[in-house]
């Protein structure tokens, strides 16, 4: 964990112009009168202003965002299914342990030899698969190719979350990475149904809320509170095998530059236009 000495708080709630908080209790007398008129959506963007309210995240003081420019590389050739990336991550972040809600998950995608790729992910991979080539034969077709492929949130440069949230509590920091700010979300959940990767999640109530607030968003950061001081996402530290590279794509000696350089690779989902800052080795011809 961070030194706590290196951390700035976030960003007091008497400086913002308007809080989660606020937006409901209006919202509670507001919405009645409303409702059926078309007017809600309007009403609550004009409640808030246009731009970020301060990170969602602890930031190392010294930090520079304008100087980082932030990427990730995943290796399905590498990836051997062990789990570990989504338990580091879920004791990281205090996310869930319910499959349900997770910032990061490992799938596995069976390809046969009629072309069908079949995608499966138990439990969200955070017990790991069976170790061994998985099976021969699926619907009758002999299987030509199993991989393991882990999913995060993409950082798009082309947000869609960040377009539809409609009180700026989803944002892009000057470094590329997607936060969200809990103390302003109200929950709507436009984001999570926006996200063409299914990266977000609407924090529980109850006992599986963990440090979450909940009824907010909740997603992959890239670990924020720990790349700005200095150290890889918990995902990245936890895998034996090299599956997961991060690094700055302004430095060209950063790992995920070289890795960019020396390995061909791929977004998901590329047609959207979406420009995801995670890049796929090993999987032409996959299905995103």
């Amino acid at each position: 964990m961070n030194d706590p000495a290196d951390l700035e708080p976030h960003t007091p709630l008497a400086d913002r112009r308007i809080s989660r908080r606020t937006v409901l209790e209006l919202g509670a007398v507001a919405l009645p009168c409303l409702a059926g008129s078309g007017l809600v959506f309007d009403w609550l963007t004009r409640l808030t202003d246009a731009g970020p309210t301060g990170t969602a995240e602890p930031v190392a003081a010294r930090y520079d965002p304008t100087a980082h420019r932030w990427g990730f590389v995943v290796d399905t050739n590498a990836c051997i299914g062990c789990g570990l990336c989504v338990v580091a991550c879920k004791d990281e972040n205090d996310v869930p342990k319910d499959p349900e809600y997770s910032r990061t998950w490992v799938e596995r995608h069976t390809k046969t030899a009629d072309g069908t790729i079949r995608v499966d992910a138990p439990e969200g991979g955070i017990n790991g698969y069976e170790p061994g080539p998985g099976p021969v034969m699926v619907a009758g077709s002999p299987v030509t190719d199993t991989r393991f492929v882990p999913h995060l949130c993409m950082q798009c440069e082309n947000s869609p979350c960040t377009d539809v949230c409609p009180v700026g509590a989803t944002y892009r920091t000057p470094d590329g990475v997607i936060l969200v700010d809990e103390d302003r979300c109200i929950g709507c959940g436009y984001c999570v149904v926006a996200c063409p990767y299914g990266a977000r999640y609407i924090v529980p109530a109850g006992g599986d809320a963990r440090r979450g607030v909940p009824g907010v968003a909740d997603k992959c950061t890239f670990c924020y509170h720990r790349i700005t001081a200095g150290r890889r996402p918990a995902c990245v530290e936890a895998c034996s095998v090299g599956a997961r590279t991060f690094g700055d794509l302004n430095n060209p000696a950063s790992p995920v530059s070289v890795a960019l350089r020396e390995k061909p690779t791929r977004v998901l989902k590329a047609a959207l236009g979406t420009k995801p800052r995670v890049y796929y080795v090993g999987l032409e011809g996959e299905v995103g």
